[in-house]
């Protein structure tokens, strides 16, 4: 009788410290924000994602040039919300993705569009306007908290948890960019 053996990879037991370490050294820098942070990833010398993070995560310097221009552009809009990013971004998204990004982009600070306004501004569906959002590498430089549910904030990040830390970030942005028309208490039901 023959006997079949399954080997399964076990991933090493990690103390709280190690992975913590093992996170942020996806980063090439992480630039702490009122709402947690911000962590940066960079290769062949462009910016190639921002993430937001949970407050757990700490500040991590910058490792090269890019990383380091983006960890001050960022902190810089963290200050002054009308602050210009001038990144060099990798290329990502499909064709579709990319002009919802564009269209997203052209929202100034201090309003906002529904998923069905950019949607019938591209010929598109809001649904599909949402999950391009939600794919939009990044957040920040391409605005998507600027885009809203035609009945209050709507999703984020695709996260849809009206308590989760998603959209906690995105009603710090639009309060912090004073949003026409959405007040702190209101962003806060």
């Amino acid at each position: 009788m023959m006997r079949l053996f399954s080997f399964v990879k076990k991933e090493p037991i990690l103390n709280k410290e190690q992975k913590e370490s093992r996170e942020t050294g996806f980063f090439s820098a992480i630039v702490e924000a009122p709402f947690g942070a911000v962590g940066i990833r960079c290769e062949d010398q462009l910016v190639s994602e921002l993430v937001y993070l949970p407050p757990r995560f700490q500040e991590k310097a910058p490792v090269d040039k890019v990383a380091e221009k983006a960890a001050r552009q960022v902190a810089s809009y963290l200050l002054d919300p009308d602050f210009q990013f001038k990144l060099p971004l990798k290329e990502a998204g499909t064709a579709f993705q990319t002009r919802v990004w564009q269209a997203i982009s052209s929202i100034p600070r201090g309003q906002v569009l529904t998923y069905g306004q950019i949607a019938k501004h591209i010929r598109s569906a809001p649904r599909a306007v949402g999950q391009a959002c939600g794919a939009n590498w990044y957040p920040l430089v391409i605005p998507c908290h600027r885009v809203t549910a035609a009945g209050g904030l709507g999703g984020f990040a695709h996260h849809d948890d009206e308590t989760g830390f998603h959209l906690g970030v995105k009603r710090w942005l639009l309060t912090h960019e004073s949003v026409a028309g959405f007040t702190q208490e209101a962003l806060w039901k």
